[in-house]
């Protein structure tokens, strides 16, 4: 009859427009009477099932508590008041608004996990646990929410849940209930604000693609650079060394040629020194007077001739007289040098 009276309550309030908040206590204090209702009828002999504790009274008094399995109690004296599920209990927490530190408005819904760990207390405690620990999970929500900004509740989620976690925990201990875990499940924002964040990530990103595109053209500008310099100083190594080298090069010639040209010039001399050689050298000066005059007109249509250009004989004596001039030239200061050594030896003696 108390279960039907309650009943026809909530539909009465609903008829009226009540708001929701009310409905859905009237229907949780609906449910938790028909639990006590379904509470088992005390037979003498009870089989308890794992991981529940009823709660006993007699006499209208609190008596014990019975553990899962064979228990044994007086019929009509004894009564199963209260029948506590200690596994862990899942609560939906309906969708509520609050106000972040940055003015904007937020509806925010949940999910909550709890284990009653005192049946005693979660009986006798508090009217309705599971009720109350709703009603703490979203003042404690509003709160907390409160303390931080729009940007801080979608970033830090986690310890917004870990810090509402904390608050039910401290306030419910005299319930004989531990709240688990608290995930926040759903965050709405207002449509103005949603299309200005979506204003914003768009700017972010269009930002960050400018900065990225700008970097990707400084580092290409400077690698063309550093290359350009690298290949620079590459040419300009690779000129030096070519012109040490040829500049070596011709050295190691002119020297090379230098001792040919001496080593000739002492064979030369040699040959002159001997017997015949002048017949030689004045072959050797006819054979290039007629190889000059052979070049002279392979060159050039003018030709500068001697008077007596076929006169090849004179022009050899003419040759070798010269040879002969420069020959006396050169031995005279050889003697002039032995005479005058000779003569400071016989003074310093």
């Amino acid at each position: 009859m108390e279960s039907w009276t309650r009943t026809s309550t909530v539909l009465f309030h609903v008829q009226k427009g009540y708001n929701l908040q009310f409905i859905q206590r009237a229907r949780q204090i609906h449910l938790s009477h028909q639990q006590y209702a379904a509470a088992p009828i005390n037979t003498g002999i009870l089989f308890v099932p794992q991981q529940e504790a009823w709660v006993v009274e007699r006499m209208g008094k609190f008596n014990q508590i019975l553990d899962p399995g064979l228990n044994f109690l007086i019929p009509f004296i004894d009564k199963i008041k209260y029948v506590q599920s200690l596994k862990e209990i899942p609560i939906a927490i309906p969708h509520q608004s609050a106000i972040s530190a940055d003015n904007v408005t937020l509806t925010i819904d949940g999910v909550l996990y709890l284990r009653i760990y005192d049946p005693y207390k979660a009986s006798y405690g508090v009217e309705d646990v599971e009720y109350a620990v709703t009603q703490l999970a979203q003042t404690t929500m509003r709160s907390e929410i409160g303390k931080i900004s729009l940007d801080t509740v979608f970033r830090e989620r986690e310890s917004l849940n870990i810090a509402i976690v904390t608050a039910i925990n401290k306030a419910s201990s005299a319930w004989g209930i531990t709240c688990l875990r608290y995930e926040i499940r759903d965050i709405q924002i207002p449509k103005r604000i949603q299309e200005a964040m979506h204003s914003q990530v768009e700017s972010e990103r269009k930002k960050r693609a400018a900065i990225l595109e700008s970097e990707g053209i400084r580092t290409s500008d400077i690698n063309i650079a550093e290359g350009k310099k690298q290949s620079r100083i590459l040419a300009s190594e690779a000129d030096k060394l070519e012109k040490i080298n040829r500049a070596e090069g011709e050295a190691k010639a002119i020297v090379a040629n230098a001792e040919a040209r001496a080593t000739s010039l002492i064979v030369l001399a040699q040959a002159l020194s001997k017997e015949e050689g002048k017949n030689a050298a004045s072959l050797n000066v006819a054979e290039q007077y007629v190889s000059a005059f052979k070049q002279l007109a392979k060159s050039s249509n003018t030709i500068l001739l001697p008077a007596n250009a076929s006169d090849v004989s004179s022009m050899v004596a003419q040759a070798m007289a010269v040879y002969t001039n420069l020959a006396s030239k050169n031995e005279k200061p050889k003697l002039e040098e032995y005479d005058r050594g000779e003569y400071i030896s016989d003074d310093e003696k």
